[in-house]
């Protein structure tokens, strides 16, 4: 059984946090130079569920080696202030694939990620959340 990654955020100054995990990862988070937006994050969390849930297949056809590299765009609407599409790119190197093989892998892959990327099935079902606020005390004695 695997160890459950917990994660938070700290606050490092005026709309900047830094994202952290309990497995040592961290990841700086706002609007400010060197920071990614929880909008980037969204749209970096669907491409790199896409991309992990593909990449066996990818592996198993191009070799363990292959190279890739995952573009992501999000569709913004300023009005509704949410994102309404993201399209997601899986560029690699398939030219040593004969067209059969190439469309076989395209299947492959897509069915991997349609059956294997929670990110995915959690944005086309419409997630819920809730917001708790707690009043913590520095004196905790």
């Amino acid at each position: 059984m695997s160890k459950r990654n917990y994660l938070w955020l700290e606050r490092t100054g005026t709309g900047s946090f830094v994202g952290k995990s309990s497995n040592g990862v961290s990841i700086p988070i706002g609007h400010g130079e060197n920071e990614l937006t929880p909008g980037d994050l969204l749209q970096l969390a669907l491409a790199g569920c896409n991309a992990t849930s593909s990449d066996s297949r990818f592996a198993a056809a191009l070799g363990e080696d292959y190279e890739s590299t995952i573009g992501v765009e999000g569709k913004y609407d300023k009005a509704e202030d949410r994102y309404t599409h993201m399209i997601i790119e899986i560029i690699t190197d398939m030219s040593g694939l004969s067209d059969e093989e190439r469309a076989k892998l395209e299947t492959r892959a897509r069915r991997a990620i349609d059956q294997r990327c929670t990110v995915g099935h959690t944005l086309n079902a419409g997630m819920t959340n809730e917001v708790v606020i707690t009043s913590e005390s520095e004196d905790l004695d």
